[in-house]
């Protein structure tokens, strides 16, 4: 029986280009998890966007004395052209910055408020006296009071994790300027945490599939106790307050941007000419998934499910896959000092695939890791070039050569060639189960072994020497490896779209991988073969260097915090 599933990922600040922090983080595995389940037949919406308010795309106009919708389009352009060329399949990727966006997170903001969830108080707003201005939380820079770190932000620490108010840093200084500053007393809409605390323990008691650096990261949160979280701050950019005498202030952007995966579901229902479309994933037995970064567990774990649940009506997060964060060359990604891998400048020179699999097979699933450009070029080489790559093109090419270019009729199969073709069935099985669960560092390494075993089956037949004189037993083994590789384009299909896509032409079907499912397609004896092409393109040690001397030069590049 088929099922619905809903994919939330994080939505990027439009504020400079993509790195790959960002990609392993939520894209590429949200990715992955989509692809793999429309194959499985379920029914699948993936959405997300560009997140166009708040401080850092007004920092980053200030700095390129532009406007912030100008920053906001440019960089949403960029995104999506990187999607496409990366092959993240997002069913909608839009804006904050729509009419529908801003009406979806009206009416979460005055459901809340008119069942009592949401309240107006006074909080300390910073004000820095050389800029003349209220500063947002962004524009603050200090010391965390909880771990020390120099460099932490008015609404959370980058260290330690913690969310932060902007009155607690220490040694708070203007951003911009370095300038110490002030704070004086505004009023602002507040979320009414406390109100859930109960409600959230016992929800969160019951989510035992999540994972353990999830899971304790939320228990955290809920053991020190949960505080009221003011929505809104003194903006003159975001989202408007719906009451009056807040016109020149801004609902802030944690709560307009969770609310992004209703308004985005929204969207893409009117977008198919049904409005109501998006209860389908929203309401009754449909499962939520949020692929995040691990900074963001606190708002989707706890701040996002308390929205729903005094919002009412509106399914819970069935989970919340966050991954760690991943390091450069054995460094902490920094784009502020460009010691960064920016994904446009990665498109333009190397494949897309090559980048899926080498971030797939590190993937920070249970503890941050590490991208290098030698062990990039391992993988690609070693891995995809002489284990994938050259089983799919020796085989290819020697029936297309030595059959008639179609598939050779194996007569009947010894042991060892059954037993690999079984080994196909219980891989697509054991990769099934864990993609499933959301683990696909060891879901694409059973695909690689499969791969790796059937290159010893190969070495162990040898075709190519039994060709003449034993032409069906070279009928046989060949035969029985492209029956393995029919189900690789399968199993690799989530992980490496592209290629597989190659492949599954270069087998001599029509249509496309996804048309045929999650399941064994059968390889029938006599289908004309295709001319193969090699899959993926060996490269250069000289790459390792180069790329190397890139971080920390491209300045161009910057980020905004």
């Amino acid at each position: 029986m088929s099922e619905r599933i809903f994919i939330g990922v994080a939505w990027p600040y439009a504020n400079g280009p993509l790195h790959l922090g960002h990609v392993t983080g939520a894209y590429l595995p949200a990715d992955i998890f989509a692809r793999y389940h429309r194959l499985k037949g379920n029914d699948v919406l993936m959405v997300s966007g560009s997140d166009q308010h708040g401080a850092p795309i007004t920092i980053r106009a200030e700095q390129e004395s532009t406007t912030p919708q100008e920053v906001a389009a440019k960089y949403h352009r960029q995104f999506v052209d990187c999607w496409r060329k990366l092959g993240i399949s997002f069913d909608l990727f839009t804006t904050t910055h729509t009419a529908n966006h801003t009406q979806v997170t009206h009416d979460m903001f005055l459901t809340l408020l008119n069942k009592g969830y949401i309240y107006k108080d006074k909080m300390l707003q910073a004000y820095c006296p050389k800029c003349q201005r209220s500063l947002p939380d962004r524009y603050l820079e200090g010391t965390c009071p909880y771990c020390g770190f120099p460099k932490a932000r008015g609404d959370e620490c980058d260290e330690c994790g913690k969310p932060l108010s902007s009155s607690e840093l220490e040694e708070a200084h203007c951003y911009l300027c370095s300038t110490p500053v002030r704070f004086e007393s505004s009023e602002h809409f507040f979320l009414r945490l406390t109100s859930f605390q109960d409600k959230l323990k016992e929800w969160v008691k019951k989510q035992t599939h999540w994972r353990h650096s999830v899971l304790g990261t939320t228990w955290k949160f809920l053991d020190e106790g949960l505080k009221d979280r003011a929505i809104t701050r003194d903006l003159d950019w975001g989202v408007t307050i719906p009451q009056s005498g807040f016109e020149h202030k801004r609902i802030y952007v944690w709560f307009e941007a969770v609310s992004g995966y209703l308004s985005a579901s929204k969207e893409w229902a009117k977008l198919q000419g049904d409005d109501l479309a998006w209860q389908d994933f929203w309401q009754g037995d449909s499962k939520s998934f949020y692929f995040i970064g691990k900074d963001n567990i606190f708002f989707h774990t706890l701040v996002w499910p308390a929205m729903l649940m005094g919002y009412g009506g509106l399914n819970l997060p069935y989970d919340v896959p966050a991954n760690e964060f991943l390091t450069i060359e054995g460094r902490k990604l920094s784009t502020s000092r460009n010691w960064a891998v920016w994904l446009p400048d990665y498109l333009e020179r190397y494949e897309p695939d090559s980048l899926r699999y080498a971030l797939a097979a590190n993937m920070p699933e249970a503890g941050d890791s590490d991208f290098s450009w030698h062990e990039f070029l391992r993988r690609n080489n070693n891995e995809l070039v002489a284990t994938y790559g050259n089983l799919v093109h020796r085989v290819l090419t020697f029936a297309y050569r030595n059959f008639d270019g179609v598939v050779p009729t194996p007569g009947e199969l010894d042991e060892k060639s059954q037993e690999l073709l079984h080994k196909c069935e219980t891989t697509l099985g054991n990769v099934d189960s864990l993609l499933y669960r959301c683990n696909f560092k060891k879901a694409v390494g059973e695909a690689m072994s499969l791969a790796q075993e059937a290159n010893r089956y190969l070495d162990e037949q040898a075709p190519w020497k039994t060709i003449r004189k034993e032409p069906q037993t070279s009928a046989k083994s060949v035969y029985t490896v492209l029956s393995l590789l029919s189900t690789l384009k399968t199993i690799f299909y989530p992980f490496l779209p592209f290629s597989s896509e190659k492949l599954h032409k270069f087998l001599g079907f029509g249509g496309s991988v996804k048309e045929v499912g999650w399941r064994l397609q059968p390889l029938p004896p006599g289908q004309k073969l295709r001319q193969p092409q090699p899959l993926f393109a060996k490269l250069d040690d000289s790459i390792i260097a180069q790329e190397t001397d890139r971080l920390g030069s491209m300045k161009e590049n910057q980020d905004v915090k």
